[in-house]
């Protein structure tokens, strides 16, 4: 028979799934971050009872991904009051608006609710930097300045 004429499955079209990618580097959470992950995890599990095949395979897929991080999260100890590090709320000004922000882990950042991950550009030319400095991002010198390290609120 010829090879035009063959059923091929579906299998073989379909792009091959690959594991969620882990940031490089330590798992660093605030202390709020464990928490965080069990509820990705807690709602990822009620799910699956209920999804159709693909959908569980996907879940598992994300599973893996939120049980890797609980396993290898390390909560990081409260930043000190003088110096922006890992955990500290600052309110910084950038072009004259002001905002506060909070350095977190990769999984607990939410850049609109001003949760930035330790990762991120802004938050890596901010730790060290204490009240009143100004700190410079790639191609902007002097671009956001320090108003105020604020204390870290308990969550």
């Amino acid at each position: 028979m010829s090879v035009a004429f063959r059923r091929e499955s579906d299998e073989e079209h379909k792009e091959p799934r690959f594991e969620l990618p882990i940031p490089a580097g330590p798992n660093l959470v605030t202390e709020g971050g464990p928490a965080l992950i069990d509820g990705h995890i807690a709602k990822l599990e009620a799910e699956q009872a209920d999804a159709d095949e693909a959908r569980r395979e996907e879940i598992a897929r994300s599973l893996r991904y939120w049980h890797t991080r609980r396993v290898t999260a390390i909560v990081a100890p409260v930043p000190p009051a003088n110096e922006i590090a890992f955990g500290s709320r600052v309110r910084i000004a950038v072009d004259g608006s002001e905002r506060v922000i909070r350095i977190v882990g990769d999984d607990e950042a939410d850049p609109a609710a001003g949760l930035i991950a330790f990762s991120a550009p802004l938050a890596r030319a901010l730790i060290g930097a204490a009240d009143g400095e100004t700190v410079s991002l790639p191609g902007r010198p002097d671009a956001v300045e320090v108003i105020e390290i604020l204390p870290v609120a308990s969550t």
